[in-house]
């Protein structure tokens, strides 16, 4: 009886060990734009281009919480956070992500610009993305993640960046090495200015950087996709292996 008392205890703790992680207990809400919204892999939908390969429905499905708000929507700026996602949150909300700030600064018309214009067209739109970031973005993202915060006071967020999208080490690519160079200085900048108010906020910062090094842009293994015709809105946004071996590894490692 005691040796059959020992197989039966150590059977349930090996289905114990390997059973998924489980979030029950969690109403968790993914917030922010594209980059949340999974803008880039496979399986958008509606007018926000929600997909379930992002890294917020991969969080969810993984860790199965009580409740899942997908919120987040392509193309949000911070307002949109102020005015429509962070309003429609569930006030008992124990977990939000979001990703927010790249629309505001001209993401997609610097790239653009980029596409289509010299090194010194392309570096002086940066210059202007990075002035816009140093003193009209602070308030905008103090406002957003304010309206989270009186939402959803007793919420864990978790503020991730956004990656460094080309990789300026090949000589081959869409863009030169000076234009892939001022792309990625301008998102550095963007970064560090996001870091600075969500910390400010009491919130978590979430780097991607680290995950997405080597992965950019015209990389051998590329984690976001480059210039795409069909989609267009696919282009410079995170592919799969960007949600799943970027975002989401940086996001669960904050979760709590």
């Amino acid at each position: 009886m005691r040796l059959m008392t020992v197989l039966v205890t150590s059977s349930l703790l090996s289905l114990a060990l390997a059973a998924p992680a489980q979030a029950a207990s969690v109403d968790y809400v993914a917030l922010g734009d594209s980059y949340s919204s999974g803008v880039g892999a496979p399986g958008q939908s509606g007018t926000c281009l929600r997909s379930n390969n992002s890294y917020a429905a991969k969080w969810a499905a993984q860790n199965s919480p009580s409740t899942f708000q997908f919120l987040a929507c392509g193309g949000a700026v911070t307002d949109d956070i102020v005015k429509t996602q962070a309003p429609a949150m569930n006030s008992g909300a124990d977990l939000v992500s979001i990703t927010i700030g790249g629309n505001d600064a001209g993401f997609a018309p610097t790239v653009l610009t980029c596409l289509t214009s010299s090194d010194s067209a392309c570096a002086a739109k940066v210059e202007s993305g990075k002035a816009y970031v140093a003193n009209t973005l602070p308030a905008k993202l103090d406002a957003a993640y304010g309206a989270i915060k009186a939402k959803a006071p007793g919420a864990r967020v978790v503020v991730l960046s956004y990656p460094l999208i080309f990789d300026t080490t090949s000589v081959l690519c869409e863009m030169s090495i000076a234009k892939r160079k001022s792309l990625n200085s301008g998102a550095t900048a963007l970064d560090e200015m996001i870091k600075n108010r969500a910390e400010a906020a009491g919130f978590v910062y979430s780097e991607v950087r680290d995950e997405f090094t080597g992965h950019g842009v015209c990389s051998s293994r590329p984690y976001l996709n480059g210039l795409t015709v069909i989609p267009p809105q696919n282009s410079y946004h995170p592919n799969t292996n960007g949600y799943s071996y970027g975002y989401l590894p940086a996001f669960s490692g904050s979760a709590g």
